[in-house]
């Protein structure tokens, strides 16, 4: 009997997969590990048997960067770059994705793919493809694709029964976009970063960067930084009769509301005084209606974190996520707020009837009858954000339950009753003048007993009849000023992104933690986005340029270009061709005029020269650099009239004057932040210019724009470099594979007292003898498992030798004594109990071959770090 087909189901995150694989196999499934978690079970699948095979991605499996050639800033010309190709390297090549997904496609006739459900969701859907070798045209090796919008065993289920093609115009469209801001944000990324960094001291910014979305919504920031910074206050004046009615006093508002000359409010003023008696011309009641909301999208849910919350839009989207994935609401990217007709509200309402925190009311809205929700827009994509699972507060953190509250609270609210109130206005006249007195009576509740922040604030008035006539008490003649409008508050932003078609509901949070992470702006209480100088100098810059750089319009333009492919109604090449031509003719325009911009910098910023303090030696000229400890950290020698950029992390001393035997710069130690940072040497030339080729691909140094993790440029320390001779290499310095990555442990040159090594690549750190005097490596290696000799020199007061000595060397890992001396932290426990074989078999050197402390410890010398 032949074996059933094969189907390869790929989810978008491991939790995910998990989801899928156990609504469908009814969790009587096995699960394995690879690169991400495989479950397999038997089931059935269209109409027939197969065996199913579910595991997922993380995220993107590629991304978009220049080739190598085009990568050194030094080199390449950013003109060059718009027309450069790109390539699509794997985004987390340790991961082995790739590899991953081509193995488990090997023998399945289909394909069903899981991702998100948005555009997003469709470009990785392509990548997976890619990588498991199917053909969307194939019709022998099947590729469907699953639409869903929360991961609810009833969700999965009707996304199996309803199979859809993936849509090839909308992941373009994603390519297009890539593109696009690749090319155009790393141009004037790389430009803006070398003119300005290079000639001052203090723009506390390590990228001056640049995007297509980005600068417009730092724009939206300064707008409102000028307008506040150039406002005039201005006084002004308003009447405030008073009357006593029932006892009560009451004040009216007058029609007029505010004047701005005095003697004109002054003779207002006489004249109500003089006539002394008001007269009700008017008293009216209406019922009014507060219309219940609509559905949530993401959006609206930013906007409520930011401003109700105070969790920032990038928080709050990773919160949402999480709350997705464990499957307590829906998928959280969405621009609907239309639900549609098939939505079954009485069985999502039903779910919630059993929390104790809303259950009596959800009870009470189902007997009494629920409302359907005020019809909203549809965009397309996924229902509304809604409530899938009943959660209380003890299942969540603190930010996820009160965010998961307020998903539950506002659906709930869209299908509770309208909240009713009557309004009484009741209008007066005295002195030629007309004045009022509103009062707000609540009928009805309706949506504001669950969502009681939106209710109606009641307030009673006495009761009048028309031609009435009352006393006035008293005329009060109030001065005022008018104010400035208060900085931008994200949620602010995120209104005016949505409105000038900046960024989508996934991009928003992004472009606003750029703004705040490149230090354009910083958040202040309540939210409040107020800009710094840079950035207040990048804007005036470009608008004395070239406006067009930093307001809404281009981009809206994009947007609109960009849904023309993914609509199929345009050709991919075709927009990435046209928009890229228009931003070349202004980034040539933009560095012709970049003086421009530059006297505005010059008039804010110290130039690099004046700035700093005297640190380190110069390998070239021999005179001192000044250190510079704004962002970006750097050297700068006014000699050479060279920078050195260093790490954007950590303390920044001399490494007692030695230097580095390429290059003659004098070294430095970096220690990096926390009780267990990492410390390490560095010369600042090797940094910049690492003197092996192929340094940055070598280590995996991480690209963004060009620019290293470490800094700009390739970022080398001394314990990534693999120079063979000099004494403060990785070579050198470095003692044994690490157990928990592809890197090397390396000796901390000055953690003394607390000697330690910690990996070059990962946090693993593996603390020595403490309180030892000295401890180096040697030259020598360990026969068995080829690790560093390291000597230690104890201290004479608390040596563990006997005798009294205090010189002992040997291997960490073979060394029975050395290895009981160890603490490994941040890593899996490499130690192993002492096995039949007895002691290790290499006591070490230096006339102590004892037990030592703690020889119960053992580990096979003939394994390395590598084994665990």
């Amino acid at each position: 009997m032949a074996p059933p087909p094969k189907v390869l189901m790929v989810a978008e995150k491991p939790s995910i997969a998990l989801s899928i694989a156990t609504a469908l196999s009814r969790s009587q499934m096995s699960t394995r590990r690879s690169s991400t978690d495989v479950h397999e079970f038997d089931g059935s699948f269209l109409g027939f048997r197969a065996h199913y095979r579910v595991t997922s991605v993380i995220g993107h499996i590629f991304s978009v960067d220049f080739p190598q050639t085009y990568q050194d800033w030094t080199l390449t010309d950013p003109l060059d770059l718009f027309q450069a190709p790109i390539v699509k390297n794997e985004a987390n090549p340790k991961a082995h994705i790739c590899r991953h997904l081509n193995q488990e496609a090997r023998g399945c006739g289909y394909l069903v793919l899981w991702l998100d459900c948005d555009r997003e969701g469709e470009n990785i859907c392509f990548e997976v493809i890619e990588c498991t070798g199917f053909d969307v045209n194939d019709t022998r090796r099947k590729v469907f694709r699953a639409r869903f919008s929360s991961v609810t065993e009833k969700d999965i289920l009707r996304a199996m029964d309803n199979l859809v093609e993936p849509n090839k115009d909308e992941a373009l469209s994603v390519d297009a976009r890539q593109e696009i801001d690749l090319k155009v944000g790393v141009a004037f990324t790389r430009f803006q970063t070398n003119y300005f960094q290079g000639k001052y001291g203090n723009l506390d910014s390590r990228v001056i960067s640049y995007g297509p979305c980005q600068t417009p919504t730092l724009g939206f920031c300064v707008q409102r930084y000028l307008q506040i910074s150039t406002f005039k206050p201005e006084k002004f004046w308003s009447l405030r009769p008073y009357i006593l009615q029932s006892g009560y006093e009451l004040q009216l508002e007058w029609e007029r509301q505010k004047l701005f000359d005095l003697d004109a409010a002054t003779m207002f003023q006489n004249l109500v005084m003089e006539d002394g008696i008001v007269e009700v011309t008017d008293v009216s009641e209406k019922q009014e209606v507060k219309s219940r909301p609509p559905g949530l999208n993401t959006v609206n849910l930013l906007k409520v974190a930011s401003s109700a919350l105070g969790l920032g839009p990038q928080t709050a989207m990773q919160i949402a996520e999480r709350l997705y994935t464990r499957g307590f609401i829906s998928y959280p990217r969405t621009e609907s707020t239309a639900y549609p007709s098939s939505f079954d509200f009485k069985g999502t309402l039903g779910a919630l009837t059993t929390n104790p925190t809303w259950g009596n009311y959800v009870r009470t809205l189902l007997a009494d009858g629920y409302h359907k929700p005020r019809v909203g827009t549809d965009a397309g994509d996924h229902p509304p954000i809604t409530p899938m699972l009943s959660a209380t507060e003890g299942m969540l953190d603190t930010d996820s339950w009160r965010l998961y509250e307020y998903v539950c609270q506002h659906f709930i609210g869209t299908l509770s009753p309208d909240c009713k109130y009557l309004r009484t206005k009741v209008e007066f006249s005295t002195g030629g003048e007309s004045f009022h007195s509103v009062g707000y009576r609540v009928l009805a509740k309706g949506f504001t007993h669950i969502m009681p922040w939106l209710g109606i604030n009641e307030k009673n008035i006495p009761q009048f009849t028309q031609g009435e006539k009352i006393e006035v008490a008293t005329v009060e003649l109030y001065e005022g000023s008018t104010t400035p409008p208060d900085y931008l508050s994200e949620s602010e932003l995120i209104s005016l992104m949505e409105k000038n078609g900046i960024g989508t509901d996934a991009s928003i949070p992004v472009h606003i933690n750029n703004i705040c992470e490149r230090n354009f702006v910083k958040v202040q209480a309540g939210r409040k986005l107020v800009p710094t100088a840079l950035g207040i100098t990048l804007i005036r810059g470009y608008q004395c340029i070239d406006p067009d750089l930093c307001l809404p319009d281009i981009r809206s333009f994009i947007e609109q270009q960009i849904n023309l492919v993914a609509k199929g109604q345009a050709d991919h090449t075709s927009v990435v061709q046209h928009v890229l031509l228009q931003f070349r003719q202004k980034f040539s325009y933009f560095v012709k005029q970049i003086d421009n911009m530059d006297a505005l910098f010059e008039a804010q910023f110290s130039p690099v020269a004046d700035s700093g303090r005297a640190l380190s030696k110069c390998g070239k000229c021999l005179r001192y650099m000044k250190y510079i400890s704004s962002q970006p950290s750097r050297l700068y020698c006014t000699t050479c009239e060279e920078v050195y950029y260093l790490p954007q992390k950590g303390a920044i001393k001399l490494y007692k004057e030695l230097t580095c035997p390429l290059d003659n710069f004098e070294l430095l130690i970096c220690s990096m932040p926390g009780p267990e940072g990492k410390s390490f040497p560095l010369c600042p030339y090797c940094y910049n210019s690492p003197p092996f080729e192929g340094i940055t691909t070598l280590f995996g140094a991480a690209k963004t724009g060009g620019s290293t993790k470490f800094g700009k440029g390739a970022g080398m320390p001394c314990f990534l470099c693999p120079h063979p001779t000099c004494q403060h290499s990785m070579m050198a310095q470095g003692v044994c594979a690490c157990p928990e990555c592809s890197g090397t442990l390396v000796l901390d040159p000055i953690s003394a007292p607390k000697w330690r090594l910690h990996c070059n690549t990962c946090n693993c750190l593996v603390f020595l003898p403490q309180g030892a005097h000295r401890i180096s490596t040697t030259r020598d290696k360990c026969p068995d498992c080829n690790s560093t000799i390291i000597e230690v020199d104890f201290n004479k007061k608390t040596t563990p030798l006997e005798d009294g000595a205090t010189l002992y060397t040997g291997c960490i890992l073979c060394d029975e004594f050395l290895h009981s001396l160890l603490e490994m932290k941040h890593g899996k426990s490499f130690f192993r109990r002492l096995s039949s074989r007895g002691r290790g078999r290499g006591a070490g050197r230096g006339g102590h071959r004892g037990r030592g402390r703690g020889a119960g410890k053992y580990v096979d010398p003939k394994m390395s770090f590598r084994d665990f």
